[in-house]
């Protein structure tokens, strides 16, 4: 199945009412069936954005069409806000550099070549090409693989921590990042030479559900293969996970084989990514809450 049919696929499973009547703001989000106050979102994201990413994350799937697109909607738009809050650059946008004529390749440089241009015509002569100068692009300095572990469940807080963690890749990386989400099978949300808004993107892993064996081992071979069509001098792997593989390959393996590895999970269910960051020599970090994700990706590329 393509990355496209299959993420098309998530929307045909979907959650009756009853699911969301016992979480904590959801009637007061909804106070009835069929609607969704969005002062009322603004107001409580406002207070607890967490545990309103989280619900708005898992209303994106319920039975009402039109309140779950909704829902989606102002999900990915907090997602976004969050990301923005803690984004700082991971450089990777490229940036022009100037070179000579006679050494690289590029557009035309008429300020700095000025000197040599007047100096050949004051001796009506063709102006050399190491006189002039040229502006050249310089490859990004990084390239992020997102890889989101969708196996098992996938609701509510994982669903928007993933949201959020692909929106803070895309603003750390803009030129060069990819995402991927795996249970048994890996799914390219956003390919590493595919161009895609971020707000796509994140609209993409807010369809995500949770379902299937974890083959751990699988996503880092992927997430490799996507950093390898990548010009940025450094390619490195966020992975969001708990780290509990069942199925496929030997995972460690597959992490050591990646130039960086930087793993994020749960604070309250982290003690096995943990473990297997210290085993894979990968770096380590734990999140509170989806809020947390954009501080967490700066301090694992910082590290």
């Amino acid at each position: 199945m393509r990355a496209r049919e299959a993420l098309d696929a998530e929307r045909v499973r979907t959650t009756p009412r009853g699911h969301y009547e016992g979480q904590p703001g959801f009637r007061l989000l909804s106070p009835t069936t069929g609607t969704l106050d969005t002062a009322e979102v603004a107001e409580q994201a406002s207070v607890d954005p967490d545990q309103t990413l989280a619900l708005l994350a898992d209303m994106a799937a319920a039975a009402d069409r039109k309140m779950a697109a909704l829902a989606a909607r102002l999900a990915g738009r907090l997602a976004l806000d969050l990301a923005r809050a803690g984004a700082s650059s991971a450089g990777g946008v490229g940036r022009l550099k100037p070179g000579r004529a006679d050494l690289c390749s590029g557009d035309i440089d008429i300020d700095r070549s000025l000197d040599g241009l007047l100096e050949a015509r004051a001796a009506g002569r063709s102006v050399a090409l190491d006189e002039l100068w040229v502006q050249r692009w310089q490859r990004p300095a990084t390239a992020i693989t997102l890889v989101v572990d969708r196996s098992g469940s996938m609701g509510g807080p994982r669903l928007a921590a993933a949201a959020v963690a692909a929106a803070a890749c895309a603003l750390r990386a803009p030129q060069q990042w990819s995402a991927l989400a795996f249970g048994d099978q890996v799914v390219a949300i956003k390919s590493a030479d595919r161009d895609r808004p971020a707000p796509a993107v994140v609209d993409d892993v807010l369809r995500l559900r949770g379902y299937g064996t974890t083959d751990l081992a699988a996503a880092l071979d992927a997430a490799r293969a996507q950093l390898a069509r990548c010009t940025a001098r450094r390619r490195v792997v966020v992975l969001l996970s708990d780290c509990r593989a069942t199925a496929g390959g030997d995972p460690v393996a597959a992490a050591r084989r990646l130039d960086e590895l930087c793993v994020i999970a749960p604070a309250g269910d982290a003690a096995d990514a943990e473990a297997f960051a210290a085993a894979a020599g990968a770096r380590f970090a734990a999140i509170a809450g989806p809020r947390s994700i954009p501080d967490a990706v700066t301090t694992v590329l910082q590290a």
